[in-house]
């Protein structure tokens, strides 16, 4: 899996004022969860851009007044308006404990029934999966070669081979 580093800092105080306050300085108020204890931070939103405007999952370190957390992007909130992160949920890494994460779809070859001239239609982007992350490969590769579209296609494909 891919890996992020985001420098943050420990938030003294949380509320609503000071995450206001945050947000106008374009700091993004972040929570890490899983650990004994629940991190309350803050980071810039330009460390956010390569992370957030991706398919990607990485595993993100994070850099909170110099200790190192890993752990991968939970959960986003933004504004309903503007294009500004509101919200960042972080989950812990633990070896031994599996997490749930959306991984992108990647598609592979050529189906056959775009040989003759249809048209493939994804309707999946992402899939939700649950696994240790040193398991978790950087997509789902889903090959498509050998779908055909119907069983007009199948058969003149059996006549063309013929």
């Amino acid at each position: 899996m891919k890996s992020l580093e985001i420098n943050g800092k420990v938030r003294e105080v949380t509320g609503k004022k000071d995450s206001k306050k945050l947000r106008s300085q374009e700091l993004v108020p972040c929570v890490l969860y899983g650990g004994e204890e629940n991190v309350h931070f803050f980071a810039p939103f330009s460390e956010f851009r390569s992370l957030v405007y991706t398919p990607d999952v990485f595993i993100v370190n994070l850099n909170i007044d110099g200790k190192i957390h890993q752990s991968i992007l939970q959960d986003m909130q933004w504004h309903p308006v503007e294009e500004q992160l509101v919200h960042a949920d972080f989950l812990l890494i633990n070896d031994k404990k599996p997490v749930k994460v959306e991984l992108p779809v990647t598609i592979v070859g050529t189906a056959k029934g775009i040989k003759v001239g249809g048209k493939l239609k994804v309707n999946l982007r992402k899939i939700k999966v649950k696994g240790l992350v040193k398991d978790l490969p950087d997509a789902i590769r889903v090959d498509v070669t050998e779908w055909g579209c119907c069983q007009e296609c199948d058969n003149s494909a059996q006549k063309e081979s013929l």
